[in-house]
């Protein structure tokens, strides 16, 4: 097996885990900043075990793979965008921030990790800048979710992780879009 073969299969291995870990916890915690990750992890594990599977292939099938990636990010932060809508307008209950923020430290190093292995990947190629976009926006996105449960135990209130929720999905939908403009 490739080098680069190992680095996508444990990359795929933290985010496939740290999806069940986040959307179980996330729906216990009523948070919408570790449902929203949860979805991302699951989007991008989705995106690996893609890119694992035209590792050995031509450009213009990773680029394919690419932009399904981008169009499943687009979906995801649609759908996202409806959710933080519908809590919003309802009388959400303020999130567990403990679990917010132990799960999210917990996926900011599994996310760091994976950064990491995948700049070991020295390639250009489409699907593993695609990756590098993702793993980047979810560095961003665990320090938000954290910093999200911390102002939840301040104010008492579920409005930072609405935010936070609302937030994630903005990043996702950039990254959906930068994707897109790289696959062509």
């Amino acid at each position: 097996m490739s080098n680069t073969r190992k680095l996508l299969w444990w990359v795929f291995a933290i985010n496939a885990g740290f999806f069940l870990v986040e959307i179980v916890t996330g729906l216990l915690a009523s948070s919408m900043g570790l449902v929203a990750d949860s979805l991302d992890m699951l989007a991008d594990a989705i995106v690996y075990g893609a890119a694992l599977a035209v590792h050995a292939q031509d450009g213009q099938r990773k680029a394919q793979v690419a932009r399904m990636s981008g169009y499943l990010q687009l979906a995801l932060s649609v759908a996202g965008f409806f959710e933080v809508v519908r809590r919003s307008i309802g009388a959400a209950e303020a999130p567990d921030f403990r679990t917010m923020i132990l799960v999210s430290l917990a996926a900011l190093a599994g996310n760091a990790i994976s950064l990491f292995l995948l700049q070991r990947i020295k390639s250009d190629e489409v699907h593993i800048r695609a990756s590098v976009i993702f793993t980047n926006n979810d560095v961003i996105m665990n320090i938000g979710v954290i910093l999200a449960g911390g102002l939840v135990l301040l104010s008492g209130s579920a409005i930072p992780d609405l935010v936070i929720g609302a937030a994630v999905f903005a990043m996702v939908l950039r990254g959906a879009v930068r994707i897109l403009r790289l696959s062509r």
